[in-house]
């Protein structure tokens, strides 16, 4: 199964393409109805959609279109999603959904482990699938609103840059470090709140997870924490004083940052 936009909507999505700065998605799914339902429901909410049913078709949209999104279904054929997420996670800083039919939440944390920023289980209701496709445009996608000073473009600490604009993150020599979505969003709420705790229920909202006590939950932002710190520091103990835990409350980024 190919690329395709559904050709009832190609002249409609033309149209809002052209006024839209962020409307591009890639649905991967090897059932052809579940495609071409989540294809037809996003058309309708406004984006322009391209559909693959496994991983080759999914790398041929990603040369040959400008893609902003990607829903993924983790049980494909040939190489399956979790590989194709990490693959894609290496090679390129675009948004991921994964959408499976599991539900234990095993696979969520190893789904957000390989790199996606956000977890869908099947079945699920239209309008949470809209919601969350939303809410991950918005918090890797969305450019800032008008303020009435400029927002800082980078921050700097501990020898790293954090561009803001770029959604890149580069050591002392310039090197870049390849972030997913939820780990840039994540490290750039931690170094506007240098030196402030916050709780894993803040930290949570980042990842489109709804605020929750539930044990797999808190070990989500546990998790992403664990793979900030591992990014920013090979060494264990110089990760963990730049990104303290506070027993029973959160964490901290427990170092001098400076904006430009």
């Amino acid at each position: 199964m190919g690329i395709s936009v559904p050709s009832e909507t190609r002249v409609q999505t033309e149209v809002i393409a052209a006024r839209l700065p962020y409307q591009t998605l890639l649905v991967v799914e090897d059932d052809e109805e579940i495609r071409m339902l989540l294809a037809q429901q996003l058309t309708k909410a406004g984006y322009l959609v391209l559909t693959a049913s496994d991983g080759p078709t999914m790398f041929a949209a990603l040369n040959a279109h400008a893609v902003d999104l990607i829903v993924l279904d983790l049980n494909l054929p040939g190489e399956d999603g979790l590989s194709l997420c990490r693959s894609t996670r290496s090679r390129r800083n675009i948004p991921i959904i994964m959408l499976t039919a599991r539900s234990e939440a095993i696979d969520r944390i190893i789904g957000l482990e390989v790199g996606a920023d956000d977890y869908i289980s099947k079945p699920f209701d239209p309008r949470e699938f809209l919601a969350r496709v939303r809410s991950v445009m918005r918090r890797t996608c969305a450019a800032p609103g008008p303020q009435e000073a400029p927002p800082p473009k980078r921050a700097f600490f501990r020898g790293w840059t954090l561009d803001f604009a770029n959604r890149r993150l580069t050591d002392a020599k310039g090197r870049a470090v390849m972030l997913s979505g939820a780990e840039f969003s994540l490290l750039k709420f931690l170094v506007e709140h240098a030196n402030q705790v916050l709780t894993r229920e803040q930290l949570l909202t980042l990842t489109s997870h709804p605020v929750s006590t539930d044990g797999a939950a808190q070990r989500v932002a546990d998790l992403q924490i664990s793979r900030l710190r591992q990014k920013l520091d090979d060494d264990e103990a110089r990760a963990t004083e730049l990104i303290m835990t506070v027993r029973s409350q959160g964490y901290v980024l427990a170092t001098e940052v400076t904006f430009e």
